[in-house]
């Protein structure tokens, strides 16, 4: 089985977590960046105790996205954002979910994700890595996929279409199949996503390891021609 190593300031946070009987994981890119064998300092937490709960382990809370169940807490001279278990409604604005309902399922949080190696789960109580969306495995083909239904996840949130750009230039991965078919049927929802929000993907694009091969999935999928028209 596969474990993270969890920081001692992690390990005491988590326990404010689970001596009042609720659940901390770590998510998203710091697991799949260990795994990979990269180091990361920047830690996004879910649990099953509700935003209100989390405000009551904490001195200090900042509910920074709390209509969403995201709170931000500073312990020991550093911030976590946590996130409270949830699915959620239709994204009517191609961004924003028309509804937030909190579950006590991970697995039901995990799959709301956007990519399976996104998609990990650390236990904080033991560091046990949980992988339920077959991310391990497309860590080992270096793929980049939706989970689920591809055009569902990029319908949700259309930026996730560039991010799949970014992240394949990053790690110099490759778009899975339907994956890059869903981003090129879909390319032009990218409309609905602000000016900032695809400038700031984009110079994450530009100043990755391989921005190339970014570029050039920007290229194959239309989207170079929408963004930087110039380039195209």
């Amino acid at each position: 089985m596969h474990m993270f190593p969890i920081p001692p300031v992690i390990q005491r946070f988590a326990k404010r977590f689970t001596n009042s009987g609720f659940s901390l994981y770590i998510v998203g890119g710091a697991v799949r960046d260990h795994l990979l064998g990269k180091r990361c300092e920047d830690y996004d937490f879910t649990t099953d105790a509700l935003p209100e709960q989390v405000i009551s382990l904490f001195r200090q809370v900042i509910p920074t996205g709390i209509d969403h169940g995201t709170v931000t807490v500073h312990f020991e001279k550093q911030s976590f954002e946590v996130t409270t278990f949830r699915s959620e409604g239709d994204y009517l604005d191609g961004r924003h979910p028309s509804s937030v309902t909190y579950v006590r399922n991970l697995a039901e949080d995990l799959k709301r994700r956007d990519f399976t190696i996104n998609a990990f789960a650390v236990d904080c109580s033991d560091g046990s890595i949980i992988d339920l969306n077959g991310g391990m495995e497309d860590l080992k083909k270096r793929t980049i996929r939706a989970i689920g239904e591809p055009e569902q996840r990029f319908g949700e949130d259309a930026l996730r279409m560039l991010r799949a750009c970014r992240i394949a230039a990053k790690l110099d991965f490759t778009i899975e199949e339907q994956t890059l078919k869903a981003i090129t049927h879909l390319k032009h929802t990218l409309a609905k996503v602000s000016a900032e929000r695809i400038r700031e993907e984009l110079f994450k694009l530009i100043g990755s390891s391989h921005p190339d091969k970014g570029l050039q999935y920007l290229r194959i999928t239309g989207m170079l021609e929408i963004i930087l028209p110039e380039l195209a």
